[in-house]
């Protein structure tokens, strides 16, 4: 079961923001720790101090704490989930949080980027939708175009396939939505026909986007649990890891140059665009003078 903790706040500010990959100004977690459980994730890194990732906590009050920030913000901006967690794991089919929250976001007219593996997302698209009035966008994480690499490596998120299926569901409902292409983890995913499939599984699906980038990160307590993870599901691997990156932050695969060539080539046979459109306030009108 979930335990509760206490918070100050629901949201904080994306520093040097809007951020330049997702556009978001805030970033608003509710819970801490996540069910999906992926393999590669950089919030259990130290420098975080979530501790156990399985540990899944709630934090008190939230929708009235972000009730009470949104009620005072002035500066109009789009509030990013998916940062730390996944707003859509399988706890919020129980508690509802997230639907609370856009509830809130919805009545004070900020716009939202949702960015999660979860088809649970669909329950809230008439939310999405109105929010859309001002500004909406739904990303979903694909990282494998094969459902059983997605099951080994995203034990706890739905398969590939069903954030495709979402996709599509948005898009037909003219929410805007696309893929995050990240990561690509090396000697693993970064295959040319891996990342051709998904390019093509997106446009398919209605995906307008597709924002990717090559490679991974690692630190230090994300590290250890991701090189025990591919010892035990990838026998041989971790040495490849070691060998070629070391202790380095950033870990660009060593296809990344043909990886990124195929990729934009196919983004721009099939009209995807591999930056998104962000939300932009509207400018008042100024009285003219004479």
């Amino acid at each position: 079961m979930p335990e509760y903790i206490d918070a100050k706040s629901i949201l904080s500010p994306v520093r040097g923001g809007p951020d330049p990959f997702f556009g978001t100004l805030y970033s608003m977690n509710i819970y801490r720790g996540c069910q999906h459980q992926c393999i590669y994730c950089d919030t259990r890194s130290k420098v975080y101090g979530v501790g156990n990732l399985a540990n899944i906590r709630i934090k008190k009050d939230a929708i009235q704490l972000l009730e009470q920030k949104l009620s005072k913000l002035r500066k109009k901006g789009t509030i990013g989930t998916g940062s730390m967690n996944d707003p859509y794991m399988p706890v919020e089919e129980e508690y509802g949080l997230i639907k609370e929250a856009l509830k809130i976001i919805l009545k004070y007219k900020f716009p939202i980027h949702v960015i999660t593996k979860s088809n649970l997302v669909l329950r809230d698209i008439d939310l999405i939708r109105q929010i859309g009035k001002i500004y909406s966008a739904v990303s979903f994480t694909i990282t494998s175009s094969s459902d059983d690499l997605s099951k080994v490596i995203e034990p706890g998120a739905p398969v590939s396939s069903q954030r495709l299926m979402a996709m599509r569901s948005l898009s037909q409902e003219g929410i805007y939505t696309g893929a995050v292409l990240s990561p690509v983890l090396p000697f693993i995913t970064d295959t040319i026909e891996n990342i051709s499939s998904i390019v093509h599984s997106v446009s398919k699906a209605g995906g307008k986007y597709i924002l990717a980038w090559m490679g991974m990160t690692q630190r230090e307590g994300q590290r250890e649990y991701y090189y025990h993870q591919l010892e035990r599901l990838f026998p041989g691997v971790q040495e490849k890891y070691e060998k070629k990156f070391g202790d380095s932050y950033n870990c660009a695969s060593p296809n990344s140059e043909k990886l990124y060539k195929q990729f934009r080539e196919l983004c721009l046979d099939y009209k995807i665009d591999m930056r998104m459109n962000f939300y932009k306030p509207e400018v008042p009108n100024q009285l003219k003078l004479f």
